[in-house]
């Protein structure tokens, strides 16, 4: 009776002992899990001492995929580069709206659009940071392949996305809608643009010159770069933002919505990124 009672009462304690190391295993498993886990939605990263709020969109398609840094236009990140990360995301690439002004801060008024924009332009240096992180945020994404990144760019966003393809960094595809051609980094010389350019603008747009225009094309050709240039009949600045009608009444801006265009230059950022990420 003895040995049967100890036999018993190992029988449990090897029970308890297997229950609780299963558990453990559970317990790591799900710890594992959730450090791998793929980033989605609102993330908070950093340049310098400054702290950026950016937003993941990420494919629901299995395996590594190309990445695509969103920069936002003059009111800073909105809903708008958001909107756009997802559809980026639809089209089954891992998207990232980043923020060039910290905190992830925006306005709808243009005069604090117009001081936002007027500090990051100003310094380069540090517009240059704060895309390195972005970038550096979207390469190290697990879904991403690091290998394979593209920039699309709204308004200042376009500016800024024509400068760094200009300023040399390794990207495959940049394109630009509604952007400012008064670029603050120009190409060094011919090769030193490495990506594919899309620039995609309204031809009404009052704030991008006939001349601006020349002006561009003439820099890029002779730096060599492989660009393409649209201008988009009837379109205004903003023709991608379905908001920029009540904004241009508001403010008095040349500023409209253009379904058209914006369907248009959307299918030529997908040829874009359709030949670059092959």
């Amino acid at each position: 009776m003895k040995i049967k009672l100890l036999y018993a009462f190992l029988l449990g304690m090897f029970a308890v002992a297997c229950t609780s190391t299963q558990n453990e295993e559970t317990s790591e498993e799900a710890e594992t899990a959730e450090e791998v886990a793929a980033p989605a939605g609102e993330v908070t990263y950093s340049a310098d001492s400054t702290t950026l709020k950016g937003y993941f969109a990420v494919s629901e398609s299995d395996g590594k995929k190309p990445g695509v840094l969103v920069i936002h236009e003059w009111w800073g990140h909105n809903e708008h580069s958001r909107e756009r990360a997802d559809m980026l995301a639809e089209l089954g690439y891992v998207a990232f709206a980043l923020d060039m002004y910290g905190d992830g801060k925006n306005t709808n008024h243009p005069d604090d659009a117009g001081k936002f924009m007027t500090a990051v332009v100003s310094n380069m240096d540090l517009a240059k940071a704060r895309f390195e992180s972005a970038l550096e945020q979207l390469k190290n994404h697990p879904n991403v392949d690091s290998e394979k990144i593209g920039v699309v760019g709204y308004c200042f966003g376009g500016t800024m996305a024509l400068s760094m393809a200009n300023a040399g960094y390794d990207l495959d595809g940049v394109a630009a809608f509604h952007a400012g051609l008064g670029l603050p980094i120009m190409p060094e010389g011919e090769g030193s643009v490495k990506a594919k350019v899309l620039v995609a603008n309204g031809a009404e747009d009052p704030w991008v010159s006939e001349q601006q225009v020349a002006d561009f094309k003439a820099v890029m050709d002779g730096a060599g770069v492989d660009y393409t240039y649209v201008s988009y009949e009837g379109a205004k600045h903003a023709f991608t933002n379905k908001g920029a009608d009540a904004l241009g009444e508001e403010f008095g801006l040349p500023l409209a919505y253009n379904a058209e265009a914006d369907s248009a230059s959307w299918e030529e950022m997908k040829v874009l990124f359709s030949e670059v990420f092959k």
